[in-house]
């Protein structure tokens, strides 16, 4: 990308290869276009190809590293303008999201020269080894073990709510490897590769149904010495950091993506009506959507300006909490609305005289609660809140 570009230029640039490579049946609100959704699912594949081949699933990151080497106020154009073509959000990938930045800064040469390009492609698959069976919230009791022996580490011990540990190519994963010291400093960082013998994967399923968690197993896997990430026992301030990225992440899910579902206001013309006014009659119901959509753009306006701000050296270090805490609920309330709206269709689970859309609410409804959950619960943000941004007293 040539940096020399005026962000008028490149806004301009940006807009017409959007609207030359963005799938035209994407475009439309879902269930509008009657597409199979196999079909569509192929044109979301190929879209993500068209965005990795540009760079622009991770925008930021160098060329080498298979980003576009923008520029801050590039990446902010960037971001601008696909939501103004309305373009859906790519999933929440665990290496582009969560690993990425902290391998970037963290990773030895041949670790970013190996791993990075992958990511930044969609070609290599991560997930996340953190939390078991005793170690959710408290995860610094973790107890999977690592022992170094010879030029390998030999790991054992158990992972759970490993998001698509089943699909995954690699996870990066908290162990301990000093069960005499402090329980903070006895803890590494590895990358290991999912195909290793000894690694067994276990789907869980959930209250709303199947689900992309796993339990994970891990005996006798051997995990060559090279791929420890950062230095033998201070895997915990990596993981710290790691974290801070995963809350923004799920803070996203509050703000909504108006085309991987129907917004609240196109659910409510749908199920219950407008006036002659174009309004919800209901004034109640009508000032709970309305405020749903202020919250919604609120907090996409603060995570851009956090981000914004992180960019710059002047984030806080615990704006993440704050973002995660008021994402997981303000997607809850959303997803509250949904239900109410759609009556007694929104409380069905199977069989006829339910349409698909609305069993896709109940089981999203039942699934956002785990939102409140992951990451940290709710009850775990609101203790950093208040200790370390708000310093209120023990």
């Amino acid at each position: 990308m040539n940096q020399s570009d005026t962000l008028e230029q490149f806004r301009q640039q940006t807009a017409d290869w959007i609207a030359q490579n963005y799938p035209q049946q994407l475009r439309q609100t879902p269930g509008a276009s009657g597409e199979d959704p196999r079909q569509l699912k192929i044109h979301e594949s190929e879209w993500l190809a068209k965005m990795a081949a540009r760079g622009f699933l991770a925008p930021s990151w160098p060329e080498e590293y298979g980003g576009s080497g923008l520029t801050d106020e590039q990446v902010r154009v960037l971001n601008q303008e696909l939501r103004k073509a309305q373009v859906r959000s790519p999933p929440i990938s665990a290496g582009l999201s969560l690993l990425g930045p902290v391998l970037l800064e963290h990773g030895t040469p041949a670790q970013k020269a190996q791993h990075l390009p992958k990511i930044a492609r969609n070609e290599s698959f991560w997930c996340q080894g953190y939390s078991e069976p005793g170690s959710g919230s408290d995860l610094a009791s973790l107890s999977t073990r690592a022992e170094l022996v010879g030029d390998e580490f030999v790991v054992n011990g158990q992972k759970i709510w490993t998001s698509h540990a089943d699909a995954a190519d690699w996870m990066f994963c908290l162990v301990r490897t000093d069960r005499e010291a402090p329980q903070h400093e006895g803890i590494s960082f590895l990358l290991i590769d999912m195909t290793t013998p000894g690694i067994s994967v276990a789907p869980i399923r959930l209250i709303s149904g199947p689900s992309a968690f796993c339990q994970t197993f891990f005996d006798d896997v051997r995990v060559p010495k090279d791929n420890i990430m950062g230095q033998l026992g201070q895997g915990w301030t990596l993981a710290k950091q790691l974290l801070q990225h995963e809350r923004q992440a799920l803070g996203s899910i509050g703000r909504g993506d108006a085309r991987r579902a129907l917004t609240l206001p196109e659910l409510a013309a749908q199920e219950i009506g407008l006036n002659i006014a174009g309004q919800i009659d209901d004034p109640v119901l009508r000032d709970k959507v309305a405020q749903c959509e202020l919250d919604s753009l609120a907090l996409r306006l603060t995570m851009s300006r956090s981000a914004d701000e992180a960019r710059a050296g002047r984030g806080s270090a615990h704006i993440a909490s704050t973002l995660k805490l008021y994402g997981s609920e303000l997607t809850n309330r959303r997803h509250e609305l949904m239900i109410s709206m759609r009556g007694a269709d929104g409380i069905g689970w199977e069989g006829p005289g339910f349409t698909p859309a609305a069993l896709r609410t109940t089981r999203q409804w039942l699934r956002a609660k785990g939102n409140s959950i992951e990451g940290g619960s709710n009850e775990i943000q609101r203790n950093v809140i208040a200790k370390r941004v708000l310093e209120l007293p023990e």
